[in-house]
C-alpha cells in the first residue's frame, strides 16, 4: 500500500517528511522512492484488556513500534 501512496507524494515534489506511523516497513518504503523521512512519529495506543492481543500481535509479528 505505501507505493500509491509513495507515488502521489512523489508527484507532488515531496522529497522530505515527518511520518506518523508504528510501522516501519512503511519508511523503508517510502525511503525506496527517494523520499527522506526526518522524524517517525509513532502513534501512542493505550493497551486494554480488549486490543491487547491484537497491539501484541503488531508488535511481535510485524515489527511495529509500540
Amino acid at each position: 500500500m505505501v507505493r500509491i501512496g509513495a507515488q502521489i507524494l512523489s508527484s507532488l515534489g515531496i522529497t522530505k517528511m515527518k511520518l506518523l506511523t508504528n510501522n516501519p516497513k512503511k519508511v523503508i518504503g517510502l525511503n525506496s522512492y527517494g523520499i527522506d523521512i526526518v522524524e517517525q512519529v509513532p502513534i501512542i495506543i493505550e493497551s486494554n484488556s480488549k486490543n491487547k492481543q491484537y497491539l501484541e500481535t503488531k508488535r511481535t509479528r510485524l515489527g511495529h513500534s509500540l
